[in-house]
């Protein structure tokens, strides 16, 4: 079965002036989010970007899909903590992209050892689902330690 999310966006103004809001519309999780540009260049000033919600997505996507590839493993986490950091970058020649998502997780994950923790992490990197739909477009890392 097919599942399907929505979130709108209004935006105001010019590029450099305007501002819009974002909100998720099918669970209603937020509303009206403050974006700008600036707050997608510069400093956040308690505004959020596509790329700040990229990398919360992309955080959240990733325990699940470690937090399944553990369980399947036979050694399914207590905890896993991760952070991820979009990277937005202006391009040669003009223009800006979204450059890479570097993960970075902590677990408490009871009878594995490091090199094995890496290994399953390296496997979630590159199984979620939101990595797969930056595969091939921006650099993916991940960064695993145990706690």
């Amino acid at each position: 079965m097919a599942a399907v999310r929505r979130a709108e966006a209004v935006w105001q103004g010019d590029l450099m002036a305007g501002s819009g809001v974002v909100s998720a519309t099918s669970s209603g999780a937020f509303s009206d989010l403050g974006v700008s540009w600036a707050a997608r260049t510069e400093q956040p000033g308690g505004k959020t970007s596509p790329e700040e919600l990229v990398a919360a997505a992309h955080a959240s996507c990733f325990c699940m899909a470690l937090s399944a590839g553990l369980g399947k493993a036979g050694t399914p986490p207590e905890r896993l903590e991760v952070s991820a950091e979009v990277t937005f970058a202006p391009k040669d020649g003009g223009g800006f992209y979204v450059k890479s998502s570097a993960l970075t997780v902590k677990g408490t994950v009871p009878g594995i050892d490091q090199a094995a923790f890496e290994k399953a992490a390296e496997g979630a990197k590159d199984g979620c689902p939101i990595s797969g739909a930056m595969a091939g477009n921006v650099e993916l890392s991940v960064s695993a330690t145990l706690a």
